[in-house]
């Protein structure tokens, strides 16, 4: 409870903004932190980043002429194309969605419209404000819920008002009870009333299971929602809990009445407008197929609905129009069994920066499992400390377990990075079920290790296919 209820005092800021610090070779490095390899990519998405910096310097008239310039990657899955786009959004504190294209279908037909993307993004938008603007008014919400929750703990006596003037006891019975409040805080501050149960009331925010229009109409879907719920009474739950998970909740409620509703989709819409990334993943998917029988509908009908999005338009969303013309677009795809020449010269328009990704190598996944701050070594070696286990990897072990792996990925399907997964996954698979019994011991694995383990199932091709 110490920790939840001292720091009322302590003043909590929202994320920096590094936009203007972060040039193209410090966003490289960055990314280089988590991916490894695949520099073409890493300098694309940099300097589209730092375009927008740029753009944001221009005048006004010449600030809306310039328009950010789409990227195509091309690379077979577990690349890093998706990993790319989400650091990145991630670094610049930026709106991020990703979307798979093949979900989408043209206008008319049945299946999600092209434009709920844009909207998912306002939505991701708002939540992003919303909790940066909630850390503003952070330190009014913890004193006002702190107050609450001493109301609950020491109900305050009928008449009783912190206005002397007002209050309706005299002035003896006021002093006692607030001395008595004093120490209650001073209590909760140290935590002595950590194991206290209280009982609050608090909103009941179960979603609503009525689907008003049916597939395709989320935005109408959400405002009817919107209009009943504010029609009908809001229903509330008593609980008992914990003081200070009660705390927790009374601070959320408090920030909440202190929010500015107005100026948050304000700064929401504004935010997805000039800052929004939209990953468009599985691009591919949409190439139309070779036919005499005319233009193919779920996916150059998908291609034509894109087209007017990520030129620039206007999108009619819950919370205010917002325009497209600034969102950045990454589209990516494997193209295995097409070319980025199969999508509609329209289209190929949009996305001027051409990308091609590399596919990986045993060099390449003997850093992964290494180099990165995220790095799958690390990662289990982390999850096996939660035990009381000191697990580690010899070299050897990790130039055995990057061979079998782009082995693996040659012999069957090539899914990238993601093969390290499954092998480390079905490597330690003995050691993750024993690690309980296994407290204060420390194990190395070595290359006889995984060649042990799973030299058999690398050797069975069928086998390899169904478990790796």
């Amino acid at each position: 409870m110490e920790q939840s209820i001292s720091v009322v005092e302590e003043v909590e800021t929202k994320p920096e903004d590094l936009s203007g610090s972060l040039t193209p070779k410090k966003i490289v490095l960055e990314l280089d932190k988590y991916i490894v390899g695949q520099n073409k990519a890493k300098k694309a998405v940099a300097i589209a980043l730092r375009n927008r910096w740029r753009r944001q310097q221009l005048s006004d008239d010449l600030r809306d002429e310039v328009a950010p310039k789409n990227i195509l990657m091309i690379g077979p899955t577990g690349v890093g194309k998706t990993e790319i786009a989400r650091r990145l959004a991630k670094l610049s504190n930026s709106p991020f969605i990703k979307v798979e294209a093949s979900k989408y279908t043209e206008v008319g037909y049945v299946g999600r419209d092209v434009e709920s993307m844009v909207r998912d993004l306002v939505e991701l938008s708002k939540g992003m404000v919303q909790e940066e603007q909630k850390l503003e008014v952070a330190q009014q919400a913890r004193a006002a819920a702190k107050e609450k929750l001493l109301d609950l703990l020491l109900p305050p006596p009928p008449g009783f008002s912190i206005n002397k003037e007002n209050s309706g006891l005299d002035s003896l019975g006021q002093q006692h009870y607030q001395k008595t409040r004093e120490k209650f805080e001073a209590y909760l501050k140290e935590g002595r009333f950590d194991d206290r149960e209280v009982e609050i009331e608090i909103q009941d925010k179960q979603a609503s299971h009525i689907d008003v229009m049916g597939t395709g109409m989320d935005d109408m879907n959400a405002n009817i929602k919107d209009m009943l719920s504010n029609i009908m009474p809001k229903k509330t739950k008593r609980r008992k809990m914990k003081a200070p998970e009660a705390f927790k909740i009374l601070v959320q409620e408090e920030a909440e009445k202190l929010l500015d509703q107005e100026k948050v989709v304000q700064c929401a819409l504004e935010r997805a407008q000039n800052n929004g990334i939209i990953f468009i993943d599985e691009v591919d998917k949409i190439c139309g197929r070779q036919s005499t029988q005319g233009p193919d509908v779920s996916r150059e009908g998908v291609q034509r609905d894109l087209l007017p999005i990520v030129e620039g338009a206007s999108v009619n969303t819950r919370y205010g129009i917002i325009k497209t013309d600034h969102i950045l677009f990454i589209s990516a795809g494997a193209f295995h069994s097409a070319k980025p020449s199969d999508l509609i010269p329209e289209f190929q328009g949009r996305f001027p920066i051409r990308v091609e990704l590399d596919s990986l190598t045993e060099q390449d996944f003997e850093r992964i499992l290494t180099e990165p701050d995220n790095a799958l070594v690390k990662q289990y070696a982390e999850l096996m400390k939660t035990e009381g286990l000191e697990l580690s990897f010899s070299e050897s072990a990790i130039k055995e377990i990057a061979s079998m792996s782009a082995i693996v990925n040659e012999r069957t399907e090539n899914i990238g990075a993601r093969r390290l997964q499954t092998i480390m996954e079905k490597l330690l698979e003995d050691i993750s079920y024993e690690a309980p019994e296994m407290e204060n011991q420390s194990i190395v694995l070595t290359a006889e290790d995984v060649r042990k383990k799973l030299s058999d199932i690398i050797e069975d091709e069928d086998l390899s296919r169904y478990i790796l």
